[in-house]
């Protein structure tokens, strides 16, 4: 596209003639991974050189060359773009000796996708990075180029940015960029993608702010070409933001590319056959005890409550700790477990306990979700961030609430790749709820959790008498005031006081039917689950309506007083549902023999609330860690003591006789 050099072809010993796709700009030798870049329509593996330079050393940048331009220009232009991912997957052919991560822009994106796809078939990509392109299914919604005239079409290259003055002002180098954008332009025309054509690898998508082309909602469709989750990352700038802006789009790919590189390492070390999980925490505390250190809080995670109301501000404390009327609900979910005993059994070699479950096809590692506790900022400044950070590192999926704190984008960055759920409050304002679906599938959630038993807010004493409320006050409503269709609603000179009063009148919806369920249904095809149901009935009628699994639950006992408790209710429900539909509960969950309870009552997961929490609240995103280590080490033990190898081996049997109703 310009008379720039091109950098040196590389030709590894076997590779299929890659010298004539692939060029290094900057060789690193001892580079531990390699990046793939596919440059964009009329673009050449020079748009990269920048990216290459500003990259550390331990990422190497390969940029494709398509045919037909620079020291290629005597090949014709590809016709299709399977055939240019067709040339770079044989090109690649020799590159198996590190991790090979593969970014595509623009129309580049699309190359990359297919490249992937044949990359596969023999090997893996450690991970796809896509910028400034919509999903390959979607109707990207591109004009005939060869309809356009030499003077408009310039003139929309300098709208969109990327080429420099000069060149679009040199006749002979402009005739040249129109010639190789409008013969791209024509194999991008030919592209198709069926829906459901998926990649394994993870798809991280890299999205400007100030791209005239793409949003945030054109991305969301992303999720369904990837079997391996998918995210969003924002850059600043416009289209060409990844390219303009270099040493901005380094760090996070860098730093996506290191995370990658070393989860394997660490996923192997715990799978080491001499390694005993069950023990760790208790070795490691154990030998602190010797050198005279003791945790900083407490490994009874029935005794964290009081422990955080002596730290926490009254008031905020009263929020999270709360419940409906006397309390009776609150009480009766604790008692159901308190009833409950289960009978361990004896040499079942049980050393190591696999605790993973599989729900709406992925796996998580283990059968515990983090319950979407609202407004986590009352208990420590960074709130669901914190919260996020503490459940990747412990491995255990978080569904974040619609109240949350922090944004869903916020909290998905703070995650990163680690499985995560959106729970959704239904708006009355439906073009909201649709936004925060939209919002949600872009950014990576793998469910939306309906929650159907708070369109009523409950008499909760505790909060009344203190006169608070955290959403009134501006927290637990971000998810809100940074939605845009949320904003539409508002005069453009709003203040915080219209905005929470606006997030009041429309935040939830007392008129909710399960017709309702059904368009929410219709909106996504995400793995839709309803939240709040106790009655068999009410599981029925989920079902019918399109939910694809439910949740058994009291709202932690913060709605109706004297109500039935999630555990008591469980059984009842699990037979409505049926053997094959994911039942999860929560409400009164605090041990790990709690867990195991709920599981051989008929769950296949558990929501966990609380808790974790009052673990914030004490001690921020360690203290989440704490709470969730010592749940999961109690876990396996229960596990353990019940000869349960795995969660197959859960079932009524390991409760004793009365207790399995």
């Amino acid at each position: 596209m310009t008379n720039t050099p091109t950098a040196a072809p590389v030709s590894p010993a076997g590779a299929a003639d890659p010298s004539r796709w692939l060029r290094v700009h900057h060789p690193r030798a001892s580079a531990a991974a390699r990046l793939v870049c596919f440059p964009h329509a009329g673009g050449t593996a020079n748009a990269f050189t920048a990216l290459s330079a500003a990259l550390p050393e331990d990422v190497e940048l390969l940029a494709v060359q398509y045919p037909g331009r620079q020291d290629r220009r005597g090949e014709p232009c590809a016709q299709d773009l399977s055939e240019l991912a067709s040339g770079v997957a044989q090109a690649l052919a020799g590159y198996d000796d590190r991790p090979l991560f593969l970014l595509g822009h623009s129309m580049g994106a699309l190359v990359a996708f297919e490249t992937a796809r044949l990359l596969e078939e023999r090997g893996t990509v450690a991970r796809l990075f896509v910028s400034a392109a919509r999903p390959p299914a979607q109707d990207w919604q591109e004009p005939d180029l060869s309809l356009v005239g030499d003077e408009e079409l310039t003139a929309g290259l300098r709208r969109l940015g990327g080429i420099p003055e000069p060149l679009l002002a040199d006749p002979e180098i402009a005739a040249e960029i129109l010639r190789l954008l409008r013969a791209d332009h024509r194999a991008l025309l030919r592209h198709r993608c069926a829906p459901d054509t998926r990649v394994a690898a993870p798809v991280t998508v890299l999205l400007a702010s100030a791209d005239p082309k793409n949003s945030l909602e054109q991305m969301a469709d992303w999720a369904r070409h990837t079997a391996g989750g998918h995210e969003v990352a924002a850059l600043s700038g416009g289209h060409f933001s990844l390219l303009e802006r270099p040493g901005e789009s380094a760090p996070p790919l860098t730093r996506r590319i290191r995370e990658d590189l070393a989860r394997p390492a660490a996923a192997a070390a715990s799978a080491a056959p001499d390694a005993e999980p069950l023990a760790d925490l208790v070795r490691e505390l154990m030998m602190e005890g010797l050198a005279g250190r003791t945790p900083r809080l407490s490994t009874d995670l029935t005794a964290l409550e009081a422990a955080a109301g002596e730290v926490m501000a009254p008031e905020a404390f009263a929020y999270v700790s709360g419940t409906a009327g006397s309390g009776a609900t609150g009480r009766a979910n604790r008692t159901a477990f308190d009833r409950r005993q289960l009978l361990p059994r004896m040499l079942r070699g049980t050393r190591r306990t696999d605790t993973s479950v599989t729900l709406f096809g992925q796996r998580l590692p283990v059968p515990v979700l983090l319950a979407p506790l609202a407004a986590q900022q009352v208990a420590h400044p960074e709130g669901e961030s914190a919260t996020a950070r503490a459940a990747a590192a412990t491995g255990v999926p978080m569904v974040v609430s619609t109240f949350a704190s922090r944004t869903l984008e916020e909290v998905a960055g703070a995650a990163g790749d680690h499985p995560r759920w959106f729970q959704l409050y239904l708006p009355s304002d439906r073009a909201v709820g649709e936004s925060l679906v939209r919002r949600a599938e872009a950014s990576g959630y793998g469910a939306i959790v309906v929650t159907v038993d708070a369109t009523h807010l409950g008499f909760r004493p505790a909060e009344l008498d203190s006169g608070y409320s955290p959403f009134l006050r501006g927290t637990g409503i971000a998810n809100f005031t940074g939605d845009p269709a949320f904003r539409a609603g508002l005069p453009a000179d709003a203040d915080a006081t219209q905005a929470v009063l606006r997030w009041a009148q429309i935040s939830t919806d007392p008129t909710l039917t399960w017709e309702d369920l059904a368009w929410l249904r219709g909106l996504t095809r995400l793995p839709l689950l309803v939240k709040g149901v106790l009655h068999p009935d009410d599981a029925r009628l989920a079902l019918e309506h399109g939910a694809d699994g439910v949740v058994v639950s009291t709202h932690g006992g913060r709605q109706l007083d004297g109500g039935v408790s999630s555990l008591d209710a469980l059984p009842a429900v699990r037979a409505a549902a049926g053997a094959d539909v994911p039942v999860l509960m929560d409400s009164g969950v605090r041990t790990g023999s709690d867990v195991v309870k709920a599981l051989a009552l008929g769950a296949d997961a558990v929501l966990y609330g609380r808790p974790y929490v009052y673990g914030l609240g004490l001690d921020g995103q360690r203290g989440v860690e704490h709470v969730l280590r010592c749940l999961l080490t109690d876990l396996g033990l229960a596990l353990a003591l019940t000869g349960c190898a795995s969660l197959a081996d859960v079932g009524p049997h390991l409760l004793a006789n009365g207790d399995r109703r």
